[in-house]
């Protein structure tokens, strides 16, 4: 009964060793060329928050849109910012580098995205919100599955996020474009624009996060690299396009309140 008890003792020591975390004597952590494109990205995003901000006071109908913009770009500064100077970050398994900052920034910016482009398409209310339910559950699942000691469990929660990220891709291809055109050609023409630059953009957040939380293949400063060209595209690019778009926004805004 003893040695049975023993065995038992050391076969539970075993599966929970294996279990937690290995203590890091180093941490793979992000070079020059990282912290290069985490400035780069900090300041494009910084530049285009103060733009957004000084464009509102002429806006009108467009004062949504250009809010929107702000917030998306202005959070990103912030996480940016954090992530530049050694905050928002831990180790995970591999002792590998691990900013967590950017899951903070996704989990706000991209339903703001979301919203945008609802908003531009004029699509229900009630589409919008469910869309954005799913984006949320897509960050969190990823942030899980980044986070997973246990390969099981991470692979699992990336499934989960592949989930729901399918019908988020397909609102944006299919549902909010069908709202978009029956608003007129302009506005759609402008959110077959920016639709299809999110959702392209968006597509190759999977892939990195495949080659960098995933099997850690990339390395960090490749990794921060990747997701702040990605950023700069999906957020300050975007940003611009809905810019630039001013007067036809505000002749869609005119024509909705003048229906109402």
């Amino acid at each position: 009964k003893e040695e049975k008890k023993k065995r038992k003792m050391v076969l539970e020591q075993l599966a929970a060793e294996s279990l937690a975390p290995t203590a890091c004597t180093t941490i793979e952590e992000v070079g020059s060329t990282g912290v290069g494109a985490l400035t780069i990205a900090f300041l494009m995003l910084g530049v285009a928050t103060i733009v957004f901000i000084s464009r509102v006071s002429s806006a009108k109908g467009q004062k949504v849109y250009y809010y929107c913009n702000i917030f998306i770009c202005g959070f990103a500064t912030m996480s940016y910012f954090a992530m530049l100077s050694g905050q928002g970050w831990t180790a995970v398994s591999g002792c590998r580098q691990f900013f967590y900052a950017r899951y903070v920034d996704w989990s706000v910016t991209t339903p703001l995205l979301l919203l945008d482009l609802g908003l531009i398409a004029g699509a229900d209310g009630a589409l919008i919100a469910a869309v954005i339910g799913a984006d949320i559950i897509m960050i969190v699942a990823g942030y899980l599955g980044a986070v997973s000691v246990v390969t099981t469990v991470k692979w699992f929660w990336f499934v989960i996020a592949m989930g729901v990220f399918v019908p988020v891709l397909y609102a944006l291809a299919v549902s909010f474009r069908e709202a978009a055109v029956q608003r007129g050609g302009e506005i759609a023409d402008l959110y077959g624009k920016v639709a299809w630059l999110t959702i392209i953009t968006w597509i190759f957040y999977p892939l990195v996060w495949l080659f960098s939380e995933g099997f850690a293949s990339f390395s960090v400063s490749f990794e921060v690299c990747a997701y702040a060209v990605l950023d700069i595209i999906a957020k300050v690019i975007f940003g611009f396009i809905v810019m630039a778009a001013h007067d036809q926004l505000g002749a869609a805004s005119a024509s909705s309140q003048e229906y109402v």
